[in-house]
């Protein structure tokens, strides 16, 4: 194991309360918005989350796409507006998608996979090399 693997999985461990606050707030900053027109697998869009408490917003930064909240429910632990979220994913198959995502704010690296089917999305992020999964589902907006 590497050093940077260690030191990964050690702030994950050493704020073992934290990593469900982590893992909504990736969740969160994982819709992604763009033009108004969109496919059936178009990643980009603007996005609500399932549980109402949460939309964001992703587009291309450069070679990643960045996810950013650009509304978080008051009372949302560990979130707010502007958090960003950047991914390194591509579509494996049509609406399929996975890689990587950094969260700046925290300083963590997930693993992640986005399946898109209309304007219905499903994301999942994982940590600790996939042994702490979280999976949530996203409706396209306007």
């Amino acid at each position: 194991m590497s050093d940077s693997t260690r030191s990964n999985i050690g702030k994950i461990t050493s704020s073992r309360g934290h990593i469900a606050g982590y893992l909504a707030w990736l969740i969160t900053g994982i819709a992604i918005t763009a033009g108004s027109s969109a496919n059936a697998s178009d990643i980009n869009g603007s996005w609500a989350r399932a549980d109402g408490n949460a939309r964001v917003r992703i587009s291309s930064c450069g070679a990643d796409i960045c996810a950013v909240n650009t509304w978080i429910k008051s009372g949302t632990p560990k979130e707010k507006a502007g958090d960003k979220l950047v991914m390194s994913i591509r579509e494996d198959a049509e609406g399929t998608y996975s890689g990587t995502a950094f969260d700046p704010q925290r300083d963590l690296s997930y693993r992640l996979t986005v399946n898109v089917d209309g304007d219905k999305m499903t994301t999942k992020g994982c940590v600790v090399a996939g042994l702490i999964c979280k999976g949530v589902d996203w409706t396209r907006i306007n």
